[in-house]
């Protein structure tokens, strides 16, 4: 069973378009969907409310504080985590479930493509999905947060998310993760998007803020943030 775990703050624009997409699923399984909430202030509970199987409030602000709140609550052996602005195709959850057969896959991801037309953007993906190709056949996985499923005992036993990353804290935890099992790059299925926040920011200075961010968490295995550096994902 399949426990998909969406963490919100303020996301009343995307809840109801991120959950229905999951309810449009092939797969045959019984699956459970569940949104952890950072105390919205818009009409973002009330809408999960009406599509989403669980919704909890977590008092504690950060995206990996909501995604670990939600694993506690879930019923199902493997944990899909999906951004709120994020949409799964219709054969994310059968695609994803072929990788876990193998008792030795202890997570899997797949390609995560811009709700944007824009060049920019398209390219910005384009080598985020080869990077994150690569990282997983050289067995060094680093797997955004935007889609990622793990079986929910090896989750548990890394100790999930670490809450006290302000920033790649889903490379963090592909990469302890991977220490139990294999990672794999499911190729049959995609998630699709928003790039808001690169929008937001501009695409040059959002490229930078990754590259120099992402290297200093390899440096020191841990991400370093300034100031004014914030998530990509919403939370």
């Amino acid at each position: 069973m399949f426990s998909v775990v969406i963490p919100t703050l303020n996301e009343e624009k995307n809840i109801a378009h991120c959950i229905l997409a999951l309810r449009n699923q092939d797969y045959e399984e019984k699956y459970e969907i569940i949104v952890a909430d950072g105390m919205s202030k818009d009409n973002t509970i009330k809408i999960a409310k009406r599509y989403a199987d669980k919704v909890i409030q977590v008092r504690k602000k950060g995206i990996s504080v909501g995604r670990n709140a939600g694993a506690k609550v879930a019923r199902g052996r493997i944990l899909l985590f999906v951004d709120a602005d994020t949409l799964a195709t219709p054969n994310l959850l059968t695609e994803l479930s072929k990788a876990f057969r193998r008792k030795d896959v202890v997570g899997a991801t797949c390609y995560v493509f811009p709700l944007s037309t824009e060049i920019g953007y398209q390219l910005f993906l384009f080598f985020y999905n080869q990077f994150v190709k690569a990282s997983v056949k050289t067995k060094t996985p680093q797997v955004g947060g935007m889609c990622c499923a793990y079986r929910k005992d090896s989750f548990e036993r890394v100790g999930g998310f670490d809450e006290n990353l302000r920033t790649v804290e889903d490379l963090d935890l592909s990469k302890r993760i991977a220490k139990l099992g294999k990672i794999k790059f499911v190729e049959n299925t995609f998630v699709l998007t928003s790039m808001r926040r690169i929008k937001k920011w501009g695409k040059i200075k959002a490229v930078k803020k990754h590259i120099v961010n992402y290297f200093k968490f390899l440096l020191k295995y841990k991400p370093y943030s300034t100031k004014e550096w914030r998530p990509i994902r919403s939370y």
